[in-house]
């Protein structure tokens, strides 16, 4: 039911327009929700907290994928590598912890903290902690790390942790859909948002001049069970299966037939629990997934299993420009 409903949503935001137009007045309702709640921060009678080192918030403005989770990743590496001492934070969606906020190591369960965060914290090694309110997910971060800068992966309209820096992710191939707020649309917030981050990353090619683009590259395969690693082209005289459970699947689906492969591809709902039915097929053909969706499937994945890592490539003028930035708010 629930993918059903969200294929039906998808398709209304970014195939057909006709049935975004007859919600059109739910998603002007929506927008001026979103309005007058930023108004309500501004003006001081919903609290802002500042945290004593500066936090970036990397987000979108649009509901799905957009390639935010791989570019923290990146920012991590890149902070780290310039002296810095990051820590993440995330939402930790679809985690079902009993209490929040939850500190988050390699050791931690998807079912608990959340898919990205567990991904988050295998790739980097950097601290992370997740919680709803992003404000005790940042204070149980700085409480029992030795952090000087944070990364908020998602966030962008939690307005109650001041940020210092805001980099929206856009997905270059959807873009904005039919460009109305939700219900109608993709929106979590209007366009006009945009106005005010201090960098706008496209995944794919960028549109404006004010944007810039980055890409996701990733050519290898990971067995589950065994780490063994294989090119992908490795795999096209086999036919395989491919199931994605994330923003947008079709950009993974897509990924895996430029680089020449046969697949039977299956999607599922972003953050979804995978079982061991999900993922098992009458026959042994090899079946690829994504990163995000493998840190699920560990513990009743076979010998079939593979999936394939992805790294974020943003301009190179992005984040010579982030890190000046950056210094100029830790020296403050």
């Amino acid at each position: 039911m629930k993918k059903t409903l969200a294929r039906w949503a998808l398709d209304i935001w970014y195939k057909d327009p006709f049935i975004g137009v007859w919600l059109m007045p739910f998603g002007f309702l929506f927008s001026d929700v979103v309005r007058f709640r930023k108004f309500l921060y501004r003006i001081g009678l919903l609290k802002t907290q500042t945290l004593p080192v500066p936090v970036i918030v990397v987000g979108n403005i649009t509901v799905g994928g957009t390639g935010k989770t791989p570019l923290v990743i990146y920012l991590a590496e890149l902070l780290k590598n310039s002296g810095f001492k990051p820590g993440i934070i995330s939402r930790g969606y679809g985690g079902l912890a009993e209490s929040w906020p939850q500190w988050v190591d390699t050791d931690s369960l998807a079912k608990d903290v959340g898919d990205e965060a567990l991904l988050i914290a295998k790739q980097t090694g950097c601290p992370v902690a997740v919680g709803p309110l992003r404000v005790d997910a940042a204070r149980l971060l700085l409480e029992k790390a030795d952090c000087d800068v944070i990364l908020s992966d998602d966030g962008l309209q939690h307005y109650s942790l001041h940020r210092d820096i805001e980099i929206a992710v856009i997905d270059g191939e959807r873009r904005f859909g039919n460009s109305y707020c939700l219900p109608a649309g993709p929106l979590r917030e209007p366009i006009e948002r945009l106005t005010s981050v201090d960098f706008i990353i496209v995944n794919g090619e960028k549109q404006e001049p004010n944007e810039f683009s980055m890409r996701l590259e990733g050519d290898i395969a990971i067995n589950l069970l065994t780490g063994e690693q294989k090119h992908l082209v490795d795999f096209i005289t086999e036919d395989c299966h491919a199931i994605a459970g994330i923003g947008h699947p079709e950009r993974f689906f897509k990924q895996l037939a430029l680089a020449g492969l046969n697949t039977s591809n299956k999607s599922f709902p972003d953050h979804y629990s995978f079982k061991r039915e999900d993922i098992e097929f009458s026959d042994q053909q090899p079946v690829l997934m994504t990163e995000k969706d493998a840190v699920k499937c560990t513990l009743f994945a076979g010998q079939q299993h593979w999936y394939v890592p992805v790294t974020a490539k943003p301009d190179s003028l992005f984040t010579e420009q982030l890190l000046n930035l950056l210094r100029e708010k830790h020296d403050r």
